[in-house]
């Protein structure tokens, strides 16, 4: 039986200065039905999103809301018609309450204008109800985990009566436990014959929760499909249009002399941790949250204090008190969190790239703004980065171009050992073979690269040499020839083999 269409987009296009970002894009909601809409960093998800809410307004094409052509004037516009977007970054104010939070801007008023609180908690409750969560709307949403805070933006968006709810990564930042809830109450909007457009990267969520799956690839329409007909290879065949036979490309290659030596390290949540790296080795840390790998990092990178221990870089001890140090002495740290640590995304392109190497690229402390430009612009090639030049703003860049950027960055102060932190975390299929083929260039070339990844088959595929982390020590060594999925884990929850 054929399900009722909610809306139809049709041939959609839009174009900025220097960029086609849709070209015939459609998408259609089906009532009851959650449809993923799929497609790498760039691909025009969001543009798409944008031009339907009315933030951007399109060049030709339709859009069908219940059988009426629109044109949306702005988000405010498309969610009270019924369409709401719940972002990535989430739009709740902190030291108000849930309910306020709900009805922020349209409260309930009394004959005499006075705000109904009795009447806003009503409601409120009723509507997280719906959502069977466990928590009262007058707790402030300060106090929420990531998860419940989601919910809240759910429950809003079921307070305007929405028929189309579209769910940005929505499990970007969830535990597992908090999007098993997620997937629980997308089967009941479902229920009660929502229609969810789902956007995510993840693409075993796909096949657990959605009906349907739109696919875009450079801004243009490829094709929808029932989840059924379809399995992983080929819907990644898809998105990047060619085939991943080889997701994780390894090189084989001799390692070099020692490069980094870290005896019996300890500081911020790290403890008696030694290790080895060589030139021109991958060294993978595995690890579940928490477990510290980020720490071990941060502290021999200067970020965090160090208590106790050695590190001795070619052979020479140093210590590193501050980033700074860190970069100076040659090691250079590549955040897992780009938007907060990385990059400053209201600068260009070129300022964030040259930002810590302006040491190396100026003379008597004056900036070479020539050989910066030549330098930037030889990265932007080398790292293929989708951006109309180098003075466009960094924040209006796709995820894998960002992450592309945040490398690059680091690599522009020609360090001894890149450390880099889930460098493919929100970044698309077809972004990560490219940073993964990056990462094994300089390699080749003899960097020593540490690569902390909580994905396992990123660092099984790509690592020389496993070392796991279990509560701020490491509980094993694999070399990567007898690494498996199995060993990092046991190895990861502090089973010793």
């Amino acid at each position: 039986m054929q399900a009722e269409i909610l809306l139809k987009i049709s041939g959609v296009d839009k174009s900025f200065p220097g960029v086609k970002a849709l070209s015939n894009a459609c998408l259609s909601v089906y009532a009851g039905r959650a449809m993923a809409l799929m497609g790498e960093n760039g691909a025009g998800k969001s543009t798409l999103m944008k031009v339907l809410t009315g933030i951007y307004s399109k060049d030709s094409g339709t859009i069908e809301y219940l059988g009426q052509a629109v044109n949306f004037k702005g988000p405010k516009h498309s969610q009270e018609a019924g369409i709401s977007i719940i972002h990535q970054e989430l739009n709740l104010v902190g030291n108000l309450s849930i309910a306020e939070n709900i009805f922020l801007g349209r409260e309930f008023t009394t004959p005499w204008g006075a705000i109904d609180w009795k009447k806003m908690h009503q409601e409120a409750d009723k509507l997280l109800a719906r959502l069977n969560v466990d928590f009262q709307s007058n707790q402030l949403c300060s106090e929420l985990s990531i998860g419940e805070q989601q919910m809240v933006e759910i429950a809003k968006a079921l307070s305007f009566e929405s028929k189309v709810i579209i769910m940005d990564e929505p499990t970007d930042a969830l535990t597992d436990t908090e999007t098993e809830t997620l997937f629980k109450v997308i089967r009941e909007l479902k229920g009660q014959g929502c229609g969810i457009v789902y956007i995510s990267h993840r693409i075993k969520e796909i096949f657990e929760i959605c009906d349907g799956v739109t696919v875009l690839r450079d801004g243009q329409f490829i094709g929808e499909s029932a989840v059924v007909d379809l399995n992983e290879d080929r819907l990644i065949e898809m998105m990047v249009g060619r085939r991943l036979e080889e997701q994780y490309p390894h090189i084989e290659q001799a390692k070099g002399d020692i490069r980094l030596e870290v005896e019996n390290l300890s500081g911020s949540g790290v403890h008696d941790v030694s290790f080895k790296l060589y030139r021109g080795e991958i060294l993978g840390i595995s690890g579940l949250m928490g477990a510290g790998r980020t720490e071990v990092m941060k502290v021999l990178y200067g970020a965090l204090s160090k208590e106790k221990g050695k590190v001795r870089l070619n052979n020479r001890e140093i210590s590193n008190q501050c980033p700074q140090d860190g970069l100076h002495n040659g090691i250079v740290y590549i955040s897992e969190d780009r938007k907060g640590d990385g990059l400053i995304l209201g600068m260009s392109v070129k300022e964030n790239m040259s930002l810590t190497a302006l040491d190396h690229l100026s003379h008597l402390g004056k900036v070479n703004h020539q050989q910066e430009r030549m330098v930037v612009d030889d990265f932007i090639e080398l790292f293929n980065i989708k951006t109309p030049s180098r003075e466009q703003q960094i924040g209006l860049l796709s995820g894998g171009n960002q992450q592309k950027v945040a490398i690059a960055k680091g690599l522009m102060t020609q360090p001894d050992v890149l450390i880099l932190d889930e460098p493919t975390r929100g970044v698309d299929v077809g972004a990560k073979k490219e940073i993964y083929q990056l990462i094994n260039k300089f390699k080749q070339e003899g960097l020593s690269i540490i690569l902390v990844s909580s994905e396992m088959p990123e660092v099984l595929g790509m690592s020389d040499r496993i070392l796991v982390m279990h509560e701020g020590k490491i509980s094993a060594e694999f070399e990567r020839e007898e690494a498996t999925q199995e060993k990092l884990l046991a190895a990861a929850i502090g089973k010793h083999h």
